[in-house]
């Protein structure tokens, strides 16, 4: 299996004082292969984000390595790095209301891209721009309109306009749905689907909707302060996790049946999330798992795969 995206031990530390520092993502090593979906899970501040932006250059790399295609991208970019790998790496945004410019009309948005990277006239650049609006689901006549004249959904069909405008090889959807209603939340995601399917992207796919991911993803992983602690093929890692976090978390997803969703019971996790500038020694899920061990308090468990299954796991139950 090709490789395109390779993260190894990827760490992105933000310094908040002289001796502080949040620790968003610690020594995370992912592989994405070609054509592939991989959902992204966890609370919010697991550090999702911020690896999704790290990997295409948005953060600079604290440590660690990323590659595309076997290539070893810049631990820092400079503006030359930014125009030699944005036709290749894009990224779709959360929220459509900030990521896109009041001031500027929805052809120049959709359209920046194409005359940042590419050498086609003032022509050429609008007819691709009317092209891409329609393949979204907008209309070419769209062009002269500013963002506020549009609705959520429709601006989260143009950040993928603009996005894949440059026809990249590797995009990172930041939980594109999140901010949209639920009645609009299928349609931007059955798009996706059919212009990842017809443009063989690769995708990281990030979100909280854990039964979403797995409708969307090839593969999940489950990242928790700032660790990856389990990836496998999404439906494995939905119906049968590994994990004591990753149990939990799909356990808290609410069940469609209302009837279903009062009968259960409850698997509310425990305890508060450690701060990611004191990460706790150890396995830093110790203090709410309720599988914890000694060891667990002590020693850090490495993600390692599960005899006779597609599986990786960071746990000290499996060692």
């Amino acid at each position: 299996m090709t490789h395109l995206i390779e993260a190894i031990e990827l760490t992105r530390y933000f310094n908040i004082g002289r001796h502080q520092r949040v620790h968003a993502v610690e020594k995370v090593s992912l592989a994405i292969a070609e054509k592939e979906i991989l959902g992204l899970v966890g609370e919010s501040g697991s550090g999702k984000s911020t690896f999704g932006k790290t990997v295409v250059g948005l953060h600079d790399k604290t440590s660690g390595q990323v590659k595309l295609r076997g290539e070893t991208l810049p631990q820092h970019y400079r503006p030359a790095d930014f125009q030699r790998y944005a036709s290749r790496m894009q990224m779709i945004f959360q929220d459509p209301y900030s990521s896109l410019n009041p001031r500027m009309t929805i052809g120049e948005i959709v359209g920046e891209g194409l005359r940042l990277h590419s050498s086609l006239d003032d022509k050429q650049v609008k007819d691709r721009v009317a092209e891409w609006l329609v393949k979204v689901g907008l209309q070419a006549g769209h062009m002269s309109r500013y963002p506020h004249e549009f609705s959520g959904g429709q601006r989260q069909r143009i950040g993928i306009a603009r996005a894949l405008i440059l026809e990249p090889d590797f995009v990172v959807c930041d939980e594109p749905i999140s901010a949209l209603d639920v009645s609009v939340q299928a349609q931007v995601i059955n798009l996706l689907g059919e212009l990842q399917s017809t443009m063989g992207l690769t995708l990281l796919f990030i979100a909280h909707d854990l039964s979403m991911v797995r409708y969307v993803s090839d593969r999940m992983a489950v990242m928790y302060l700032g660790s990856i602690v389990e990836v496998g093929k999404a439906d494995d890692v939905y119906f049968t996790p590994k994990h004591p976090y990753t149990e939990i978390l799909i356990g808290s997803n609410p069940e469609p049946d209302p009837e279903l969703e009062r009968s259960r019971p409850s698997t509310a996790i425990s305890g508060e999330i450690p701060s990611p500038v004191n990460v706790p020694a150890g396995c830093r899920f110790a203090n709410r798992c309720p599988k914890v061990m000694p060891v667990c308090r002590d020693v850090t468990p490495e993600l390692l795969p599960l005899k006779d299954l597609d599986r990786q796991v960071a746990c000290h139950l499996y060692t």
